[in-house]
């Protein structure tokens, strides 16, 4: 295969300059297995069962707290006696992290009111152990998924937040939880502030993807919040790839000290052209807490997690769903059942090669042999000239290359090329004949295309058929749209 031919971009398609956030790889060194094995003998034991006492124990305190509450105080912030057990709650739950290994918290800025802002925006959000923060916010609301509330024990706490619940697979929810900020928001004080990690979901904090609208369509005023874990070793981080929670749990127990920065950022308050577009006020938050962390910003988000999980149950590596989804849709106008049934269809392409799509793959595919017109479609797919095809090369391909040409016209003169005498359909020999010409294709290969796209076995392919095969593969209406236009230049030099 020649080279490939380097085709201008698109910038706004690039690739993103981090490509998987939802990645940790934890690398141990001879130095931290000796700790963790002393530690595992020694200190983690007692810290693990000490924790679990305490946990324990805030629980109990919640559970009291949360005792016989009417359907009208369930709708109301806690009041009274309900809410002047917070203090120890809340002191409880920080000897929960302390026993754990979190001595030293580092706070920078000021954290301001509910009155002067409602909503708070955490982020990097990168772990479970976030939670801390949320504890040193005296255990204000949360936004949570509903699954977290029906958990034992740490469902009890999460309630006592009085929290938002999300279900995340679910659009009715995500309206009434919109309206449920809206509310809170603008209770001018009354509620205490609502705690939302924008992104969504966890990464590796190499960068800020995508903020979801919700904290930013009530418009009032955010207070940006800023999470970092400044340790040499960094056995926090639980993303999507990576070790598993409880492994994570016991590798921070083994570290003598766990630290932990939160930095309170100016309180951002929207202009009217914001207060409109939630869109917008999350993306300029977001784009001033990058700058304050020295992160660059991407559009990966929850749905690229959603396609990795999927990819993985293809069996094709994690990382072929990651292709910064939010993009995608915005500039191409890609929908998530779309991308999922893409991904489908790019395994039965990529299959055998466990990833990529090569040009052998790719000519096997289109049941087509190796050609200038295959390679040049080829190199159209392959944006950056790695020889391969990836998911999110193959997406924008089909969106770039394939479909637009995939018109009704294109189709019409592609079946009229096969019909000699306009029949009003196309014989095996007629296929061909045209095959071989256009694309060197031998006997064995167009009759097996033949078969394929003769949908009632007649014996011939009607114009339905023709069209219905060209819609599930648009791949080719670039090379029909390529054999045309060589065609009309054949016609051009003989004038």
């Amino acid at each position: 295969m020649k080279r490939p031919v380097v085709v201008p971009r698109q910038e706004s398609l690039m690739y993103p300059i981090v490509k998987n956030p939802f990645v940790h790889n934890l690398q141990l060194s001879t130095l931290d297995i000796v700790r963790i094995v002393f530690m595992s003998i020694t200190i983690a034991p007692v810290r693990l069962v000490s924790l679990a006492l305490l946990f324990g124990l805030a629980w109990l305190l919640a559970a009291i707290s949360l005792a016989y509450r009417t359907p009208e105080e369930k709708k109301k912030p806690l009041e009274g006696w309900r809410n002047s057990l917070r203090p120890l709650v809340v002191f409880v739950s920080r000897c929960v992290f302390f026993v754990g290994g979190f001595h030293w918290l580092t706070v920078k800025g000021e954290q301001h009111t509910a009155k002067e802002a409602p909503i708070i925006a955490l982020a990097p959000h990168s772990s479970f152990l976030d939670a801390l923060v949320i504890v040193y916010l005296n255990l204000s609301t949360v936004v949570a998924k509903q699954e977290t509330s029906r958990a034992p024990v740490l469902g009890t706490l999460i309630e006592y937040t009085q929290p938002v619940l999300v279900k995340r697979e679910d659009p009715n929810s995500r309206t009434n939880t919109i309206k449920e900020i809206h509310k809170r928001a603008h209770s001018g004080g009354k509620w205490p502030q609502i705690i939302i990690f924008p992104e969504g979901t966890c990464t590796n904090r190499s960068c800020l993807i995508n903020f979801k609208s919700g904290a930013f369509y009530p418009g009032t005023p955010v207070q940006p919040v800023l999470i970092r874990y400044p340790n040499q070793l960094d056995t926090v981080t639980w993303t999507w790839e990576g070790p598993g929670a409880f492994a994570l749990l016991w590798y921070t127990l083994c570290q003598f000290r766990t630290n932990v920065e939160i930095e309170f950022l100016p309180v951002y308050t929207p202009s009217e052209e914001e207060k409109k577009n939630a869109a917008l006020f999350a993306s300029n938050v977001r784009a001033k807490m990058a700058e304050a962390l020295g992160v660059p910003v991407t559009d990966h988000s929850y749905d690229d997690c959603r396609l990795m999980q999927k990819a993985a149950k293809l069996k094709l590596p994690k990382s072929a769903g990651i292709v910064e989804f939010m993009k995608l849709n915005k500039k191409l106008g890609l929908k998530f059942d779309d991308a999922n049934d893409l991904l489908d269809k790019y395994y039965a392409i990529a299959k055998d090669s466990g990833g990529d799509i090569t040009y052998d793959e790719f000519a096997k595919y289109l049941h087509l042999p190796k050609s200038d017109a295959l390679e040049e479609v080829f190199n159209l797919y392959d944006r950056n000239g790695s020889g391969t095809i990836d998911f999110r090369e193959y997406v924008i391909g089909l969106s770039l290359v394939s479909s637009p040409e995939n018109t009704e016209d294109t189709i019409k003169f592609a079946f009229q090329l096969f019909d000699e005498g306009n029949k009003g359909y196309i014989t095996k020999e007629e296929l061909g004949t045209i095959l071989h010409k256009a694309f060197n294709m031998d006997g064995l290969d167009s009759d097996a295309l033949f078969e394929e796209v003769d949908l009632n076995q007649d014996g011939r392919i009607c114009f339905d058929e023709f069209s219905q095969h060209a819609m599930k593969k648009p791949e080719y209406a670039k090379l029909f749209k390529t054999y045309q236009d060589t065609k009309m230049n054949g016609h051009e030099k003989q004038e």
